[in-house]
């Protein structure tokens, strides 16, 4: 054997090993590559490449390539994929202890909504996730939720009545919603779109950079800024790749989600800054003075359901956090 055909296969020898070592991780999610989703991501994933010397990459796939929310979640349960950058709508039919952030008023803006998130409380919850079979490496965002429909301006919850609303599969927003004298539909976000087009659905709820993200306004004249729920979102890890990683490589990707997260915030707040008007230009009509008193009012019944599953020390608690 000549002695450049040696140098030719150590060569590829070594390409092929080189080759091995990198781990190329899929990460789904439901919006755009533009949206807060799309932005968060692409910050985890450059993250994790750098700071891994390129040992870990990611694949994206976006605009719900992988399935709808619970779908994903479920995937990463099972280890069939590497990660979900998901709200967390459908998270509590894993993790519980995750519903009681759903509760609708809860938070009274973004920098409490913040605080408790990334305080104690959120640090606890995010605890609980390992013992289901997932591991939560940190808080993103989703923001807080507005009311768009087809047929008419939303200013109390009268003016709900009656409205077949689409709803993620969330009991805890169900139940509120109830309150307001809507008609939850639950449904997984990759069929809305169509649904609101067919008028199988007369609205749906979702916040401001959803709502731009996936150009509702093609299909709904009605928005409201209710602002009814704060919808946090997880970057979520399969326990699978999770168990294979040395202890400096988790902590490259809990930093990596960490860093996701602002950088998700600040999409956010760019979005709600600038996307109300961008609707409006876009046709719909913008409720921006909502009665919210009564929209609370109306959810006393509710609430005291809320006391009963979740206890009221901890919804105060909550409450209490400045």
């Amino acid at each position: 054997m000549t002695f450049r055909l040696l140098a030719a296969l150590a060569a590829l020898a070594l390409g092929g090993a080189a080759h091995a070592q990198t781990t190329t991780l899929k990460i789904g999610y439901a919006t755009s590559p533009e949206s807060h989703y799309g932005v968060g991501s692409k910050v985890f994933c450059d993250e994790v490449e750098k700071n891994t010397q390129g040992r870990y990459k990611c694949q994206q796939f976006p605009n719900s390539a992988l399935g709808g929310e619970r779908e994903q979640i479920e995937a990463v349960q099972l280890g069939t994929q590497d990660l979900v950058n998901t709200s967390t709508g459908p998270v509590g039919n894993f993790v519980p202890e995750v519903k009681i952030v759903d509760i609708p008023f809860l938070f009274r803006d973004y920098d409490h909504a913040r605080k408790v998130m990334d305080g104690p409380i959120g640090q606890d919850i995010l605890a609980k996730f390992p013992s289901k079979g997932i591991i939560a490496l940190a808080w993103t965002e989703n923001g807080f939720r507005h009311m768009t429909n087809s047929k008419r301006d939303i200013v109390k919850p009268e003016d709900a009545k009656g409205l077949k609303m689409r709803t993620m599969e969330n009991k805890v927003h169900m139940d509120g919603y109830r309150a307001f004298g809507i008609l939850p539909t639950p449904m997984a976000f990759p069929e809305l779109f169509g649904a609101l087009q067919q008028g199988t659905v007369d609205g749906q709820e979702n916040p401001i950079p959803v709502i731009l993200a996936a150009k509702f306004s093609q299909v709904q004249k009605h928005l409201s800024l209710t602002g009814h729920v704060y919808s946090p979102a997880l970057l979520l890890l399969s326990p699978k790749v999770w168990n294979k990683l040395s202890d400096a490589d988790k902590k490259v990707f809990v930093e990596a989600a960490k860093k996701a997260g602002v950088a998700q915030r600040k999409k956010v707040n760019e979005d709600e800054a600038n996307g109300v008007a961008m609707l409006k230009s876009q046709g719909m009509s913008v409720v921006e003075n909502v009665d919210k008193p009564a929209f609370q009012a109306a959810l006393k019944t509710a609430y005291e359901g809320y006391a009963k599953e979740f206890g009221a020390d901890n919804i105060k608690k909550i409450q209490d956090v400045k």
